[in-house]
């Protein structure tokens, strides 16, 4: 017995041995995976977490004035709610009642390019979701360069959504950092330079991150340009309202582009100005010639869609159609969207008046003159340094804050913390 449970022993540990020399052997298949780098706006929420001063401030991320707490929203979706509706699938390009009301609010209501059913549109994974649709759409049918010219600088992702799409990313001249403005003989000049019929992509408002955006007559420079190059418009617009708490404002000029003849590219979120953040609701549309080409162009879209996600998620599109289809709580909505942009308005008056208040010998007109969410203060990453270190003041190294993060409790203190920084 006892030589029986020796051998068992022996067995048992030779076993354990040939395992470890296989082990060693054999190697995971993960093993050359190199460490990615670090979300920026992650790194500043847990640098933010992580400081014990009671009065720190936040402006790496949206915070506060967050369209979450829209009354109308609450209100659809407590009709969507009760409506009981079923959860089987939404059809490939997602629901009809939305994406029709989506058009509307973004071409107008009335608009020619719905009613001669040259418009193709689409439900989409929010705002990243509708780019990556349309980045995949132009690798594989545009007949030009693959290449998509992007501004400098641009919200962070479109230069990696592009390069995933399999399209080639390149560079225009947008923001002057002398100026703290615009760039725009910069961008006449490259945008004129860059190969005929090349994709420009352009922020149809609320430019991310500087906050800075062209006048209606840049707005109508730019097409004539485009137009004379033969260049194919690619609008992002994720701050339809938000911006200047107008939405048909806020559309001018995807709304020009289209009335001037180009057949443009057009990505919406419903992330900020419904608050529809974690819903994940968006729409591309792509402007045809004719009804003909449109029904050939959405099936090649339903044929991408298809293996990315099969059909999007119904319940938020439902809620943001219950919205936009319902008089009453559009009104509605429309007008806590012009409250929240008004408030933003509000917070960079106020922190433009408190820096010339104190005394700073520094032009702090662009706070009021950029719009949106973000602001392009002009400090540069060393200050941004020491407004975190010494200040508990929070936000990207670029120098862009969030201007939903300001408050009337916070704002003198930003303004003094600013001051003593820039001088």
């Amino acid at each position: 017995m006892l030589s029986t449970l020796r051998v068992a022993s022996r067995s048992a540990a030779a076993r354990e041995a040939n395992f470890v020399v296989l082990g060693a052997r054999q190697a995971s298949a993960w093993s050359k995976v190199p460490q990615g780098p670090p979300d920026a706006i992650l790194g500043i929420t847990e640098a933010f977490k992580a400081d014990s001063f009671k009065e720190k401030i936040n402006l790496g991320v949206t915070t506060r004035a967050s369209p979450t707490f829209f009354s109308s929203v609450r209100a659809a979706e407590d009709k969507v709610v009760a409506s009981r509706s079923d959860k089987e699938y939404a059809g490939i390009t997602g629901i009809p009642a939305f994406t029709n009301a989506a058009a509307e609010l973004a071409y107008g209501t009335g608009s020619a390019v719905i009613k001669n059913d040259r418009l193709v549109i689409t439900q989409t994974i929010s705002g990243t979701g509708a780019l990556r649709i349309g980045g995949a759409f132009l690798e594989r049918f545009y007949p030009g360069a693959k290449k998509v010219y992007l501004p400098n600088p641009s919200w962070a992702n479109h230069n990696a959504v592009f390069k995933d799409s399999g399209l080639e990313v390149a560079k225009y001249r947008y923001y002057n950092k002398d100026t703290i403005g615009l760039d725009f003989e910069g961008l006449i000049e490259d945008i004129k330079a860059a190969p005929e019929g090349s994709i420009i992509l352009l922020h149809a408002c609320a430019h991310n991150p500087t906050g800075v955006d062209p006048t209606q007559a840049q707005w109508r420079q730019i097409s004539d340009v485009m137009k004379s190059k033969g260049h194919f418009a690619f609008f992002d617009m994720a701050y339809q309202g938000f911006a200047s708490g107008n939405a048909d404002q806020d559309a001018f000029a995807p709304r020009h582009f289209v009335a001037e003849g180009h057949n443009i590219a057009l990505c919406q979120s419903f992330a900020k100005n419904m608050g529809l953040y974690g819903e994940r609701v968006g729409a591309f549309s792509l402007v045809c010639e004719n009804a003909e080409e449109k029904k050939r162009v959405e099936s090649q879209i339903k044929i991408l869609i298809r293996p990315f996600y099969s059909n999007p998620p119904i319940h938020g599109a439902r809620v943001a159609s219950a919205i936009m289809n319902d008089p009453s709580l559009n009104e509605q909505w429309l007008g806590e969207v012009k409250g929240m942009a008004d408030r933003i308005i509000e917070m960079r008056s106020l922190l433009r008046t408190n820096l010339e208040k104190l005394g700073s010998k520094h032009d702090w007109s662009h706070i009021t003159s950029q719009i949106g969410m973000f602001a392009f203060t002009g400090l540069k990453p060393e200050q941004m340094d020491v407004l975190a270190k010494e200040h508990s003041v929070y936000a990207t190294k670029d120098g862009r804050i969030s201007v939903a993060g300001i408050t009337t409790g916070n704002v003198q203190r930003l303004a003094e913390s600013i001051f003593k920084v820039t001088g």
